[in-house]
């Protein structure tokens, strides 16, 4: 069951357009699963900031959770190499 609503910013649709399909269904069924457990095992706090950043293969996304509404912002996804030097 769903319990929350997930939501991206629109500077999400251009880092997605950088990566093979491929890996996008991958990435897209990787943020499906935050619907229902925001926190699931493997997530990392980004130490100074109130967001979360899961991987899948060699991507990152970076998440908001937003607890009292219910809602999971995506707000960044990229290639490890450039997500990293971000956080």
């Amino acid at each position: 069951m769903e319990k929350f609503e997930v939501i991206f910013k629109q500077s999400v649709a251009k880092d997605l357009r950088s990566i093979p399909v491929k890996d996008v269904a991958r990435i897209l069924r990787r943020i499906k699963t935050l619907k229902v457990e925001p926190r699931p095992p493997g997530v990392e706090k980004l130490s100074g900031q109130e967001k979360y950043r899961i991987r899948q293969g060699a991507y990152r996304i970076i998440y908001e959770i937003q607890s009292f509404e219910l809602v999971i912002v995506v707000v960044k996804i990229g290639h490890r190499r450039e997500v990293n030097k971000i956080t």
